[in-house]
This record gives structure tokens, C-alpha cells and sequence, in this order.
């Protein structure tokens, strides 16, 4: 099984590109637990749920490894989950950012917010470039001091979803070569 990670600012395309990648070569796909969250208390999330979400995130991902599919494609992870508490709480709970080191990816597809415009779709919250441009030097600095190995994805939305494609057909070519 390989594990694809998608991550960077919001409206970036990481759902997108994650559902055309699934489409492309197969494979199971995770989704952001934090939407289904808001989505089910319909509110604003506080500090004191980040435990939950986080638990949630877990839980959707662990559930996709045990059926072991050959391509696994994680829409977020934690990754995100700890830069969103920083961000929004000043604030992470430990056991969170040490979940995440214990983790093994195999490839993080870091999605530039450079070259697409932002879109509001009544959850997300950074419509300025700067904001989700430091989100995107956040993860990048967080995957460059913990080894991971990462393709950073930008450009135009075809652009985005070439380069995407190239990524994993190399990624799943490993395993096969």
C-alpha cells in the first residue's frame, strides 16, 4: 500500500485533486473529518475540539489502512489539524504533533495557494494570500524538519493536476519497478 498525503493552505485544491487522483488510478480516498465535524454541530470549532477532530481524522485513516488498499489518498491529516490549532488557538495539543511523527507517508503532495484564487465555501476563513501562504511555508518547514518527502504542486488547475498525476504514477511505479 502507498500512502498519499495531500496538504497545504485551504483552497488550494487538495479535495479536488485528491478525487481526480482517486478517479485516475484507484484506490481509496479519505476525506477531511473537520468538515464532517462542522458540518454535525453547526457551529465554529473551539480549542476544545481539537482533540476530537484530530481522533476523527485518525479514525477515518486507520479504518482506510486496515483495508489495505493499494493506493491510499489522504485528503488532510494531521499535519493540517495541528497547523489549524496553532493558527486559529495559538495553541496544540502535544500528543497530536507526536502522532504525526510517528507516522509513516509516502509521498505529501504540498499544494501551492500561489496562481488560484481563493474561494469561499462558508468554512474556510484565510481569503488573504499572505495567510495562506505562511500556512503553506508552515507545512513545507514541518515536512522539511521531520525528512518527508514531498513534491510541491502549483500552477494553473490543469497545471496542478498534471504535475499531481506525474507525482503518483512515480510514486506507484516504485513499487512496481
Amino acid at each position: 500500500m502507498k500512502v498519499l498525503m495531500l496538504a497545504g493552505p485551504e483552497s488550494s485544491g487538495k479535495s479536488w485533486l485528491a478525487g481526480h487522483i482517486q478517479q485516475r488510478f484507484g484506490g481509496e480516498l479519505v476525506g477531511e473529518y473537520v468538515r464532517h465535524f462542522i458540518d454535525h454541530e453547526q457551529r465554529d470549532t473551539c480549542y476544545a475540539d481539537i482533540p476530537a477532530i484530530a481522533r476523527g481524522q485518525l479514525a477515518w485513516e486507520d479504518a482506510a489502512r486496515a483495508r489495505a488498499p493499494h493506493l491510499l489518498i489522504l485528503d488532510t491529516h494531521l499535519l493540517s489539524n495541528m497547523l489549524w490549532s496553532r493558527t486559529l488557538f495559538g495553541d496544540c495539543p502535544p500528543w497530536l504533533t507526536q502522532e504525526l511523527a510517528a507516522r509513516r507517508y509516502d509521498l505529501h503532495l504540498l499544494l501551492s495557494p500561489q496562481g488560484v484564487d481563493w474561494v469561499s465555501d462558508g468554512q474556510r476563513c484565510q481569503p488573504q494570500l499572505g495567510e495562506r501562504q505562511a500556512f503553506f511555508d508552515a507545512s513545507r518547514d514541518w515536512l522539511d524538519r521531520h525528512g518527508q518527502r514531498y513534491e510541491v504542486i502549483e500552477g494553473s488547475w490543469s497545471y496542478r493536476m498534471e504535475r499531481a498525476f506525474e507525482a503518483v504514477e512515480a510514486l506507484l511505479r516504485i513499487d512496481a519497478g
